[in-house]
């Protein structure tokens, strides 16, 4: 078994790779340059953290995800923990002194991926801390995740991707993988160009979704007809939990589904943060009738 397969079911729980990701993994994991276009759900985290992990293993020290959303790192820092890898982020939410410990850290080399915003990432601290880590041979990859946000044909234009130019000129022999789950023709251009990833290799998988469709109904009482159609279309606990999370906990993180049922046991999964994960508990307490007859009915 191979280190990254190796990975993927003792760090993660998965047996085997989906579609282009054990291709992606390989590449990364052997310092190529990567542009991935996957569609969302269809696992591009673990594109970037698999091979994170395995160059760290290796002694290539810490990989820098370079994220523009507090709530995404928040979330993935926090899947990390629970699944035992050392991970940390630099943002907003973050006091001085909690911003120098991660800094420290970092350091040290005892973080495996180092989230982060692009705004961070180009500042003349956070660049000389990149330095030492390079000079040391501890710079694993650069993970730039929501790559579409360089374009300016992107439905989500951050002027501050523009900079990250700097990883390339700066950091020529260090690898980046670019992620994005919305780029067509135009926009894939403009990221290979503004990142300079002309020599990357590319992966672009179909976004053909079969199991998504668009309805269109007379809307008169739109929580009710929403509750009656999740009932009715998908008796399942995930669709509902959603509904009740975000309707009661509008700042908990949903990127992930927060319950479901696996033969006759419910599962919750929830967020890394202790706030987090007590609004979670509060809104899914009323949803416990509805998961008992779901298993009854099983």
């Amino acid at each position: 078994m191979s280190p990254a397969h190796s990975i993927l079911k003792d760090v993660f729980g998965y047996e085997r790779f989906r579609g282009p990701q054990e291709a992606i993994v390989a590449h990364v994991v052997a310092g190529g340059d990567a542009l991935v276009l996957m569609p969302t759900g269809g696992g591009k985290s673990l594109c970037y953290q698999v091979p994170a992990i395995a160059r760290q293993r290796a002694g290539q020290g810490v990989a820098i995800v370079v994220s523009p959303l507090i709530a995404l790192m928040h979330d993935q820092v926090g899947a990390l923990h629970e699944a035992g890898v050392e991970a940390a982020f630099l943002n907003s939410t973050l006091d001085w002194q909690q911003a120098l410990d991660v800094e420290r850290r970092l350091a040290r080399g005892e973080i495996t991926l180092l989230y982060a915003a692009p705004e961070r990432l180009t500042t003349p601290r956070f660049l000389e801390l990149l330095d030492g880590l390079h000079q040391r041979g501890q710079l694993s990859m650069f993970a730039i995740d929501e790559a579409h946000c360089v374009s300016q044909w992107g439905h989500d234009f951050r002027p501050e991707y523009r900079q990250l130019t700097v990883l390339h000129e700066r950091y020529a022999s260090v690898p980046r993988i670019a992620l994005t789950a919305t780029a067509d023709a135009l926009t894939r251009a403009d990221i290979v160009e503004r990142l300079q990833l002309q020599e990357a290799r590319q992966f672009v998988s179909s976004f053909d979704r079969p199991n998504i469709r668009y309805r269109i109904e007379e809307k008169k009482d739109a929580t009710t007809q929403l509750l009656r159609f999740i009932e009715r279309e998908h008796p399942g606990l995930m669709e509902l939990a959603r509904l009740r999370c975000m309707t009661k906990t509008p700042r908990t993180f949903l990127s992930r589904g927060v319950a479901g049922t696996i033969g006759r046991t419910l599962v919750l999964t929830l967020p890394g943060s202790l706030k987090g994960s007590t609004e979670n508990l509060e809104a899914l307490l009323d949803i416990l009738p509805h998961a008992v007859e779901t298993l009854r009915a099983q």
